[in-house]
């Protein structure tokens, strides 16, 4: 009850309220992608600023495993769980969206965290963007191998020769290309750089920019959050033709991911703080850069789909109720 009531959180909801009555509220696109890039910034600049503090250590290096881990699990899990039910395609395109994470999701768990003062590794952003891309990867091989099944089949069809005028396609989606949008991505050059900048700087580094990465961090989350609102309401008719399986999906899938995350934090003994974030970024669901990817990797897939589910449903979950649950059971089990 304590997160509804934080301001950021509130304004959340005004941008739900006003999409939902129609409003013509509206963020001009260049601001809202001015303030991703400020949260962004701000995030690697304290995560790094923490490195200074703290160093580098065996359990940084546990921590970042895990994220790994679990970058590579929840996408593998969630196909094998969809490909049941949806076609291949729609499952590869979902499973992607849920393996990868939401960096707004994570950006308010840690103002969420520093408001209940419970304290956290700055390694954590780094966490982050390593869990960005081995879903969006795993889409690719997924999507290749389904074309280069259906091609197969259709040549077995037709006596062993591609049917005339047809092209055969030998290849799918370059992952190489993939890789190199994703890694030159330049959210996430800004994050990952911002950190080498706060690791290098440190507390006088933390100084000097303590008006920007703190003082005016709060009112640009709020900012933020009441255009997501905004978003996530103009979102919710999108989710209304999707199958009760997805829909499910897009409830329960990231409690699952949660669990997982929790019971790796546990059995690696990682502290209440960074499993919490853990759990946060198992759970999330990415709306912005796996979208932007799987409209050329995965053309087969109608966007509305992944991107109204991880906007429409799970992102308002976990803004409103799924991060003080996900750090509630963190305190719990952790040390």
């Amino acid at each position: 009850m304590q997160n509804l009531l934080d301001p950021a959180i509130l304004f959340f909801v005004v941008g739900v309220l006003a999409g939902a009555i129609n409003s013509n509220l509206e963020i001009p696109p260049a601001i809202s992608r001015f303030l991703s890039l400020y949260l962004l910034m701000a995030l690697g600049l304290k995560g790094g600023f923490a490195l200074a503090h703290s160093g580098l250590n065996a359990n940084v290096g546990v921590s970042l495993a895990a994220a790994v881990a679990l970058a590579i699990c929840v996408p593998l899990l969630g196909y094998w769980i969809l490909r049941r039910f949806v076609s291949g395609f729609d499952a590869a395109a979902v499973s992607a969206t849920y393996g990868s994470v939401s960096a707004v999701t994570f950006v308010t768990a840690v103002q969420y965290l520093e408001n209940q003062h419970i304290a956290y590794g700055g390694h954590m952003a780094a966490a982050m963007a390593l869990m960005e891309s081995p879903a969006i990867i795993m889409a690719v091989i997924f999507a290749n191998t389904l074309r280069q099944k259906s091609a197969s089949e259709s040549i077995k069809i037709n006596n062993g020769a591609a049917p005339l005028g047809v092209p055969t396609r030998k290849s799918g989606v370059s992952i190489g290309k993939i890789l190199h949008e994703s890694f030159t991505d330049g959210a996430q050059l800004l994050l990952l750089g911002a950190m080498v900048v706060g690791l290098i700087t440190g507390d006088v580094g933390k100084s000097a920019m303590q008006a920007f990465s703190v003082d005016l961090f709060k009112g640009m989350l709020s900012f933020f959050l009441l255009d997501m609102g905004l978003m996530a309401a103009r979102n919710f008719p999108q989710v209304r033709g999707n199958s009760s399986v997805l829909i499910g999906y897009a409830l329960l899938g990231p409690i699952l991911h949660a669990s997982l995350a929790l019971s790796l934090a546990f059995l690696l003994d990682l502290p209440a703080g960074d499993g919490a974030l853990l759990m946060v970024l198992a759970a999330s669901a990415s709306y912005i850069a796996v979208p932007a990817v799987l409209r050329f990797a995965l053309p087969e897939v109608n966007p509305s789909l992944y991107f109204g589910l991880s906007l429409g449903v799970t992102f308002p979950l976990n803004i409103l109720f799924g991060i003080p649950i996900y750090v509630s059971l963190a305190q719990a089990l952790l040390h």
